[in-house]
């Protein structure tokens, strides 16, 4: 057996006993909004990352600032334990999730917005609500390329979704949103550098199986990642949200590129 088979083995009973517990402390407490229940969502991912054997490194830090939408890359699955070990958040995910068996259920706990991608004008209604949680106060992360890339490299990101924003600024009522570019970057496994071929292990493509990947990562059970804040974005009504979307991921690509060469 894999040594990382052996700390999932030792670790994963207490982190169901803890996961069951923060449940049931998590549901009341959204339900009544309470600040506890931003606190619990943190303590579940981040036990989420011990299971995993994953070391946490954030430089910079979120917006103050409210609305605020965060758009950032995605390479990985993990990317969602790690960032919402960081603050609580809620995620823009493609309607299938919502079905997957146990991942689906933490995603609604997690108040994800879905995103039926077959339908026509699914992303203008997606982005109206988003604009309506922007408003409410939640704050959104948005992973702007659409899709999962092999961690190595930002793909360009979608200007649609950042229509959000602007609908966020009527429902609010203010003069202008935060969207704040961020990177994760995959940097060490057990102690050395990944280099881009070692991120293969790490990032999730679309069109692999969840559970195969999850075994593979729980195999390592060793590895460091980064996450990095780079300067906001100001949303205003007079902003253009195609230009916005290209600033952010520039300062996205700027974001991951530096991390990884310090790997």
């Amino acid at each position: 057996m894999r040594p990382g088979h052996v700390r999932a083995a030792l670790t994963l009973p207490l982190f169901c006993v803890a996961a069951c517990l923060l449940i049931l402390l998590y549901l009341p407490a959204r339900h009544f909004r309470l600040r506890l229940a931003g606190r619990l969502q943190m303590v579940f991912h981040r036990l989420v990352l011990w299971v995993l054997g994953i070391r946490l490194h954030v430089k910079g830090r979120p917006a103050a600032d409210r609305p605020l939408m965060i758009a950032a890359n995605h390479a990985s699955w993990i990317d969602i334990p790690a960032y919402s070990a960081v603050m609580p958040l809620s995620f823009v995910a493609k309607r299938e999730v919502g079905t997957w068996p146990l991942i689906g259920f933490f995603a609604r706990l997690q108040r994800s917005v879905f995103i039926d991608r077959t339908r026509r004008g699914a992303v203008a209604d997606a982005a109206d609500g988003i604009g309506r949680r922007l408003a409410d106060g939640d704050v959104i992360m948005l992973f702007a390329e659409g899709t999962t890339s092999d961690g190595n490299q930002v793909l360009p990101f979608r200007s649609s979704l950042f229509g959000a924003a602007r609908a966020a600024l009527d429902e609010a009522g203010v003069d202008a949103v935060v969207v704040q570019p961020a990177a994760i970057a995959y940097t060490h496994m057990r102690g050395l550098p990944l280099g881009r071929s070692g991120r293969s292990i790490l990032s999730w493509m679309g069109h692999q199986d969840l559970a195969p990947h999850a075994k593979e990562v729980l195999a390592v059970s060793d590895f460091d990642v980064s996450i990095v804040f780079g300067e906001p974005i100001r949303f205003d009504r007079a902003a253009n949200r195609k230009e916005v979307a290209l600033a952010a991921e520039a300062a996205c690509r700027r974001l991951l590129a530096s991390e990884l060469r310090g790997s």
